[in-house]
């Protein structure tokens, strides 16, 4: 018995020395990361998407409290009406246009679509200007409030899209699938 002690405890020495000796290598790592150009680390963190899968997840991210860009990661279902709204600009840059985009699909390192996702909702009202549907299926109505609503080629309302006023459907770019109505 009293051998096990001994050898665990020398045993636990070994790992700790161990990770200490690892740790020291990350540090050092770490130091030379930080001296890469604090410009490329900026631009990183603002281009951050928020990646969702779960319904209250989508549902915070497309709030005025949201991001820019909602990219989901897998079908997803949602049981109450969905607003868009907030304003918001390309890739976060407040110097850029505004823009939004939702983005229920994965890509490849030369943005070719991979694989696409379905979003169900009773509706979805889009209050946010320029808002962008790329690459999935929503499944439920649409109600367009806000101008400059694009659904790309590669997207597609399975339901209506309802336009709030002339201008919103004016400013429209309609190059997806609708298979409902367009109000």
């Amino acid at each position: 018995m009293r051998f096990k002690l001994i050898f665990m405890s020398f045993l636990s020495l070994l790992l700790v020395g161990f990770l200490a000796a690892c740790g020291a290598d990350e540090e050092e790592q770490t130091d030379e990361n930080a001296t890469n150009d604090t410009e490329e680390t900026e631009e990183d963190v603002v281009t951050t998407a928020s990646l969702v899968d779960q319904p209250d997840a989508f549902v915070n991210a497309v709030s005025e409290d949201g991001t820019w860009i909602i990219a989901t990661l897998d079908d997803i279902a949602i049981d109450e009406d969905v607003v868009v709204a907030g304003e918001f600009y390309d890739k976060d840059d407040e110097s850029s246009d505004i823009y939004r985009k939702i983005a229920p699909y994965t890509q490849d390192e030369d943005h070719n679509i991979t694989d696409s996702f379905t979003i169900t909702v009773p509706s979805m009202t889009v209050q946010s200007e320029n808002l962008n549907f790329q690459g999935g299926t929503l499944e439920g109505d649409v109600i367009v409030e806000a101008n400059g609503f694009m659904l790309d080629e590669t997207a597609t309302i399975d339901g209506n899209l309802q336009f709030a006023n002339e201008e919103a459907e004016s400013s429209a770019t309609i190059d997806g699938e609708v298979t409902g109505e367009i109000e």
